[in-house]
């Protein structure tokens, strides 16, 4: 009984530090990438970010992808997540379609009403 009570603690722990860890992935990059007047969003929207930006902000991408959101599923998170790095790979290329791409693809409200958790 004991064993099993103390198996039962231990995953859901676990599963708090996971989404925990997921949840930091995700709130990193939006503070990192997406906040402020000067966001490096902003700078790879209007297609003057830097080489580093570009691969700063694909780099986040990726991780975000790999991580659960809040709210709403897999899929449609995954979906969302490579869209963006889709559109960054296409700037990196210098394939002239990216930046409208990433426009597209960086629509804050699509992805919060899907995905980001209400406000406790």
């Amino acid at each position: 009984m004991k064993r099993t009570l103390l198996v039962g603690i231990t995953c859901l722990l676990a599963s708090a530090m996971i989404a925990s860890a997921a949840e930091g992935v995700i709130a990193e990059a939006m503070k990192t990438y997406h906040k402020g007047e000067t966001a490096p969003c902003k700078a790879v929207a209007a297609g003057t970010a830097s080489p580093k930006d570009l691969a700063d902000i694909l780099k986040a991408y990726q991780d975000m992808s790999a991580a659960k959101p809040a709210k709403g599923t897999t899929a449609s998170w995954k979906q969302k997540c490579d869209a963006l790095i889709v559109a960054v790979k296409e700037i990196q290329a210098k394939n002239p379609k990216g930046t409208g791409d990433y426009k597209k693809a960086v629509n804050c409200k699509a992805c919060h009403d899907v995905h980001k958790a209400p406000k406790a």
